[in-house]
Formats: C-alpha cells, sequence, structure tokens
C-alpha cells in the first residue's frame, strides 16, 4: 500500500509540471545607451586658464530603459587605450547639455596623466543611471584630443629652517605655502629627532631677513625665540600668519608603510626617515608580493592609490606590490593640496 500511495502523488504532480513548461517567459527590456552627439570624436580641444571659469558644453543624446524615471547623465573619461580601466567622472546632469567647468576639467586631464601644452587622446563616453533599481547603461566611446594647460602657480612661501634639518634658511625644500597669498602659510614639517626647534623666515640667510620666532602663547615677533613642537617628534601641520603674528602647530604622527607586503604585516607600521635635503620621507626595505599603504599609527591617517600614478589618496585603496624584492619608497607633503609617493624597485 505504501508503493500505490507514492505513485498516485507522482500522477498528481506531473500535469503540474507539463503546465510549468508551457508558462510564457518574461519579456526582455530593449535598452538603448546614451552617447556623446557633441563634439564629435577626433575633435580637438585646446583649454585655457584665462577661460578656467568658463563652461564647456557636452551635449548627449537619450537613453532608454524601457521605462519611465528621471535619468541622470554622467561623463565619463580615462587615458585612449585605457578600456576605462580607471573611469574618471567630469560632469553630470539630469538633462542631455551636460556643462563642465573648464578648471576642474584641467585639473582632472593632469591628475591622468596629461602633459600641460601638449594635446593628448583621451576617451569620453556616458553612464546613464535611472532612478529605479536597474543597471547603469554606457554608451561607445569617442576619442578627444585636448591640450590642457599648466595652472601651476609661483605661490609665496615661508622658510622653516630648525635643527631638523641643519637650521638652514637656505633649504628651498624646507618651505610652507600661502595658498591665498595673504601672509598666511600652512605646510608640513617632519621633526622625527634632535631638540625639536625651528623658525620661521622669510628669506634664505640669517641677519638679511626678517625671521620670526616665539613671543610666548602661540604668539610670534621678529627675532623672537626658538620655536618648539609640542609633543613627541613627527610631523606636525604648521600654520603662520604674519599679519596676526600667530602661529599653530598639529601633531599628524609618525609616517610608516603597513600592509601584506611589508615587514610588519597589517599590524605594525615600518616607519619612515627623513630626507632633509629634500623635505621628503624616504625607506628603502624588502617588500614580498602583496599590498602597502601609508598610515600613522591610527588609520585616521592614512594614504593609498589616488587619480593618478604617484598622487596618493586619503583612505584610498591598497597599493599593489607584484612582485617581491628590495625597494626606494618615499611620501611627500611639500606640494600644497596633494601627497605625493613613489615606490619603486631597486
Amino acid at each position: 500500500m505504501r508503493v500505490i500511495y507514492k505513485f498516485t502523488w507522482l500522477a498528481a504532480l506531473l500535469p503540474l509540471v507539463w503546465a510549468c513548461g508551457e508558462m510564457d517567459q518574461p519579456p526582455i527590456i530593449q535598452q538603448s545607451p546614451s552617447t556623446l552627439t557633441n563634439p564629435a570624436s577626433g575633435t580637438n580641444i585646446v583649454l585655457s586658464q584665462e577661460d578656467a571659469e568658463e563652461k564647456l558644453v557636452f551635449e548627449v543624446s537619450s537613453a532608454d530603459f524601457g521605462t519611465t524615471g528621471e535619468v541622470t547623465y554622467t561623463l565619463q573619461m580615462d587615458i585612449s587605450g585605457n578600456q576605462f580601466a580607471n573611469p574618471v567622472d567630469f560632469g553630470a546632469s539630469t538633462t542631455t547639455t551636460i556643462e563642465v567647468e573648464i578648471g576642474e576639467f584641467n585639473k582632472k586631464l593632469i591628475a591622468e596623466g596629461l602633459e600641460p601644452e601638449v594635446a593628448g587622446a583621451i576617451e569620453v563616453r556616458v553612464k546613464s543611471s535611472i532612478n529605479k533599481s536597474l543597471r547603469d547603461i554606457f554608451g561607445s566611446p569617442i576619442t578627444l584630443n585636448v591640450t590642457p594647460y599648466s595652472d601651476v602657480v609661483d605661490l609665496p612661501f615661508l622658510r622653516v629652517p630648525g635643527d631638523y634639518q641643519s637650521w638652514n634658511p637656505g633649504n628651498d625644500n624646507t618651505i610652507i605655502y600661502s595658498a591665498e597669498a595673504n601672509d598666511v602659510y600652512e605646510g608640513f614639517v617632519h621633526i622625527l629627532g634632535g631638540s625639536g626647534e625651528f623658525k620661521f623666515i622669510t628669506g634664505p640667510a640669517w641677519d638679511e631677513f626678517p625671521d620670526f620666532g616665539s613671543a610666548g602663547n602661540n604668539t610670534l615677533v621678529e627675532k623672537g625665540g626658538n620655536l618648539k613642537i609640542s609633543g613627541d617628534p613627527g610631523t606636525y601641520r604648521v600654520k603662520a600668519d604674519l599679519n596676526n603674528l600667530t602661529y599653530e602647530m598639529e601633531r599628524i604622527g609618525v609616517w610608516g608603510i603597513i600592509g601584506s607586503a611589508t615587514a610588519g604585516g597589517w599590524d605594525n607600521e615600518t616607519p619612515m626617515s627623513f630626507n632633509a635635503a629634500n623635505n621628503i620621507l624616504t625607506i628603502t626595505t624588502d617588500l614580498t608580493e602583496g599590498e602597502m599603504k601609508f598610515r600613522t599609527q591610527s588609520w585616521d591617517n592614512n594614504y593609498g592609490l589616488g587619480t593618478a600614478d604617484g598622487v596618493g589618496g586619503f583612505d584610498g585603496g591598497n597599493i599593489p606590490i607584484t612582485s617581491a624584492g628590495n625597494y626606494t619608497i618615499t611620501l611627500d607633503f611639500k606640494t600644497p593640496g596633494a601627497v605625493l609617493y613613489s615606490v619603486t624597485k631597486n
């Protein structure tokens, strides 16, 4: 009786199986991506610093997601031939007209590695997104030949001689800049040992240019006493206001390398040394295949991959080390608004 019972249920299920086989398939939604319609592929674009606040106008076609909704069109670029391995967004709009500020576009081109005053080929595509649970769609890229301009500005700077660099006011690297050219200077000072004392001076020689030291209570006075770091050795963010004769110091920490490729793994930094002549942090060490980053004693201060080779990104991705060997690694805070690094196999 038990066998007959099972076969009875099987007979009951067979019609359901046949019915499932006859069910209609869900419809396939046809989608059409957006593409750049103006400028046309092969267009030469020459950027000018005089027009930095002006807008470039890009026109794109409408995307079709097969449904209604608000579509956002985002322009993406990458170096020609890079197959959009590292696409960079540089403009977006909910209409088919996208305006891009020339100055911001120029910065992203330089960060991508294009040389100022030299035409370089980039590929541009349109990413279309809709305010529904549908995937983004990408249009076919076009090639543009763009000549960026050099936006390097000679900013006023203040020299920071001290015990950490042999009290040499003529060192053109141990300086901090006034980003607004308003006599307020800010930058990083790497004091990893010695007395921790330093001063500010406006020129490359003692007694020939005004120098500023401590007048007490974070104030400055010409020919004042030596300033001194307020805590343990390390990298300090320093600010000097020569209008109000005040200064500020904030300890960042001791920079090192950390990661699976380093001796300390992901648990302990290997500290970097200070190169006074070039005002950079450096280390020569053996690395294994793996990854690394730059970090102080806290993940609150770490740099990894940035927007271009050799440009550090705050809290950026891990830097890959593809082969084991002896490496020289540098970390450079001299450039206002940027952290630069190098990882060179010896």
